[in-house]
């Protein structure tokens, strides 16, 4: 632009003496004069295009650094909710794992995550059930208010559940006051009868840390079976990871017709446990469904073992 400016002043100022493209030798001076006004017409119709286009030329850039502006704040948005997005999934999924993890054995919620739609069952060949149930329990339910209630029943059931954690054991549910817990699955443990037992000693010793309003101390029946079950996940909306089989029917009939504060163990957990602990016969014992069965008192671990009798898991 500057250049043709500056070719135009020369044309202008040749033009003037007589010289230039619009005038050669040029006689009749108000025909170089008109020549002139035409020539300035031009240049400033030029100019007023050149600005125009110069005008235009910002207002484009101006409207595309806006819109680039505009677009990299929606992207920076876009992109800090799709984060913010990916992190809450991130947390659900998470919280869907614990909460899957509170109701299934590690081993089995993994296996359910892999294959949701199959069936999961399986035979165990070895395995220890456990059930205990608090003494007198409903009698108290209903002399108290529901908040203690619950709240009481709560304290008791997270210390059995520390406990079955402590040992290397899968609590499998409670009904109530009552207390199911197995050993031996989904891993095998050649500890697992031991392990038991030390459980049930120490359910023993903590329940008596909870009182009734008088004051006096909660007292458990426990009894325990050792077998083959089968263990297996039911259920859509709430999943349930369960055993079925003689072993737990044994099991808990030996709870329902142990004494207050007392073990009982079938003749099969006596044969695993005797070398280790001490156990007195109770005799035979009629139990339903099951007839006339051997049956003895867990009292504690023997005398060598007492120092130091937490089995390895």
């Amino acid at each position: 632009m500057l250049s043709a400016l500056l070719v135009s002043i020369i044309a202008i100022a040749g033009t003037a003496q007589g010289l230039g493209p619009f005038a050669v030798k040029a006689i009749d001076k108000p025909q170089t004069i008109l020549l002139l006004q035409a020539f300035l017409g031009v240049i400033v119709i030029t100019a007023l295009l050149m600005a125009a286009a110069v005008s235009e030329r910002d207002r484009v850039m101006n409207s595309l650094r806006r819109s680039e502006q505009r677009y990299k704040s929606l992207s920076e948005d876009l992109e800090e909710r799709v984060i913010q997005r990916t992190q809450e999934l991130q947390e659900q999924q998470r919280q869907s794992e614990y909460l899957l993890l509170n109701i299934l054995p590690q081993a089995i919620a993994q296996q359910l995550k892999q294959h949701p739609n199959e069936t999961i069952a399986e035979t165990f060949e070895q395995v220890t059930v456990l059930f205990a149930d608090i003494v007198q329990f409903t009698e108290f339910a209903a002399a108290v208010p529901p908040q203690q209630l619950v709240s009481l029943l709560n304290q008791i059931i997270s210390d059995f559940d520390r406990l079955t954690e402590t040992y290397g054991l899968e609590k499998i549910k409670t009904i109530g006051d009552e207390y199911m817990v197995v050993g031996g699955l989904p891993t095998p443990n050649p500890h697992q009868v031991q392990a038991v037992a030390e459980l049930a000693l120490a359910m023993q010793e903590v329940i008596r840390h909870h009182t009734r309003p008088d004051g006096r101390a909660f007292q458990i029946r426990i009894g325990i079976h050792c077998g083959n079950v089968v263990a297996g996940v039911i259920g859509v909306k709430k999943f349930a990871y369960d055993l079925w089989g003689d072993t737990v029917n044994l099991a808990s009939r030996l709870e329902t017709s142990s004494h207050p504060d007392a073990i009982q163990v079938s003749e099969a957990v006596y044969e695993k446990l005797s070398d280790r602990f001490l156990l007195k016969l109770r005799g035979e014992v009629d139990l339903k469904g099951k007839g006339s069965t051997r049956t003895y008192w867990l009292l504690g671990p023997q005398r060598s073992q007492r120092k130091d009798h937490r089995v390895p898991r």
